[in-house]
């Protein structure tokens, strides 16, 4: 991917650092995230970026040990934006001054209003006088670095745009990278456009940059692919397919935690459409077994990825000793499991197929989609020509049903899930609003409620309803159904669904919750 001009974006932790990487994905602009820690001087001129952006973090400057740039970052000669903590450490670096937060702290939605001097970063900006920004700081900058000058001010940031033009280094203390920032992608726009990036960083490339890196990987060797029929999986599959040809085999397995149908669905597109050795691992007993009496997700979660590494070896075996393991692991499992390249993020939960493989696998990683988001995913798939009632599909966890199943896991609960899930999303298809919604499924909950259903008194299950929109999974809003449309599905279910007396719809947001119950 060198011949492609390339943005670094050093990580200091903030939790969504990997929203800059996606704006600028948007931009077709090539980037990547590397956590401070590793990147060096050294580092620096060998990636020799066209522009450089430095996150936000949680950290002060004042901390022992906190997160620094290499002096170098400012000797490049290249555009330099520092966001939030960015912007601190930059002025701390520089020569300005900043100070502990107290009543300048800052957390949510702010505005921004411009001062008379014109920054081309900023132009499409404060057409009706104030822009809303996201501010999340409790430090601030209290004395700018010589040769910067103030753009804009907010209530509590008397210094929430700065600049120097002169250098092109601008520092802002909100977040331009987050939705409540609305104008915040136009900001990045005019930042990669200052800096002189043509853009050229699509998915046809990336197509043909994968397919090198996979067979430079590979060689002659033999693949198997942990095949799930989810999006990421298939698409990932198809890809290596396409480098690799007949050293891949896809295994298929069946843990049991599938959505109704779905197994028989998943051989029969894969067999009948794509010319990919396929083996059907049925372990439903093996995963069920092993899951028995296991409530806490953390546990289910590394269970289920321990028995997917036992599978997998199984079955590396059986096709005459394959050396590499694939899998369709994204950029958002990432984030969440552990920071990117391993920077300081704090991690948000673990994933069942990010951390790595154990020694006595004796299998390397394969992971094309890795950098990528569901929509980047959804986008390459086109390329590759999956249909598209398949890549439309809305994302299926790993995990399966075990993380829709919130405390411990039977065989009763997951046919009862199944059937629930299956009446929900009839009727989102039938209202013809599939599309709209990014992910939509049942949770069956661990708890009975009482009911009275024809004279007589129940005492089942309580499930809740999901339905998320979102763009790239890293954040999501709940989907604003009709009463009308929650009642009907609420009737179906429990008229339908043998085993549930009520129905609840979750309105959470992402954050604070995540898309999934567990």
């Amino acid at each position: 991917m060198t011949q492609h001009d390339r943005l670094l974006i050093i990580d200091f932790g903030s939790q969504v650092t990997q929203l800059i990487a996606r704006r600028l994905r948007e931009l077709n602009v090539y980037c990547e995230i590397h956590p401070f820690q590793k990147v060096t001087d050294a580092f620096l001129q060998d990636f020799a970026p066209r522009a450089v952006i430095l996150s936000g973090g949680p950290a002060s400057v004042f901390a022992e040990g906190a997160p620094m740039p290499p002096e170098g970052v400012f000797n490049l000669g290249v555009p330099v934006l520092g966001i939030c903590y960015g912007q601190q450490v930059m002025m701390h670096c520089l020569g300005g001054r900043v100070e502990r937060g107290h009543k300048t702290a800052e957390f949510g939605r702010a505005y921004v209003t411009p001062e008379p001097e014109a920054l081309p970063l900023l132009e499409g900006w404060f057409a009706e006088g104030r822009e809303q920004v996201w501010m999340s700081h409790g430090d601030h900058v209290s004395a700018i670095a010589p040769g910067f000058r103030v753009f804009g001010t907010s209530p509590n940031a008397p210094f929430a745009i700065t600049a120097d033009p002169d250098r092109h280094f601008y520092a802002v203390q909100f977040h331009p990278e987050v939705h409540h920032t609305p104008k915040g992608a136009k900001l990045y726009e005019n930042f990669v456009r200052l800096a002189g990036f043509k853009g050229d960083w699509t998915m046809d490339a990336y197509r043909d940059e994968a397919i090198r890196k996979i067979r430079e990987q590979v060689g002659d060797a033999k693949v198997i692919c942990g095949l799930s029929g989810g999006v990421d999986s298939s698409v990932a599959a198809v890809l290596i397919h396409e480098a690799i040809g007949d050293q891949l085999t896809c295994v298929f397995v069946d843990h049991g935690l599938l959505r109704l149908g779905e197994a028989e669905q998943v051989l029969t597109m894969f067999r009948d459409t794509y010319n990919i050795p396929l083996i059907h691992a049925d372990e439903s007993d093996l995963f069920l077994g092993e899951l028995e009496g296991v409530s806490d997700p953390e546990v289910k979660r590394k269970t289920i990825g321990r028995l997917f590494i036992d599978v997998f070896q199984k079955h590396a075996h059986e096709v005459g000793g394959a050396k590499f393991l694939a899998q369709g692991t994204l950029y958002p499992d990432v984030i969440e499991s552990v920071s990117f390249s391993g920077g300081p993020s704090v991690t948000i939960k673990s994933h069942h197929n990010v951390g790595g493989l154990p020694e006595k696998m004796g299998l390397k990683l394969v992971e094309p989609l890795r950098e990528l988001f569901k929509d980047e995913v959804r986008a390459l798939g086109r390329e590759l020509g999956l249909p598209e009632s398949f890549i439309g599909r809305h994302p299926f966890p790993g995990p399966g049903l075990a993380i829709r199943c919130p405390g411990e896991i039977t065989r009763e609960k997951l046919e009862i899930l199944r059937q629930a899930d299956a009446v929900y999303i009839d009727q989102i298809r039938k209202h013809g609003l599939y599309d709209e919604i990014w992910q939509a499924f049942v949770a069956i909950l661990p708890v009975k409620t009482v009911g009275v259903m024809g004279d007589g008194r129940t005492y089942e299950f309580a499930c809740s309803l999901r339905a998320v929109t979102s763009v790239d999974g890293m954040t999501a809003d709940y989907y604003p159904f009709t009463h009308d449309f929650l009642g009907e599905t609420a009737t179906r279910i429990i008229n339908e669904v043998r085993g549930i007396n009520r129905v609840m719809y979750d309105i959470t947001s992402k954050p604070p919750g995540t898309i999934e119950m567990e």
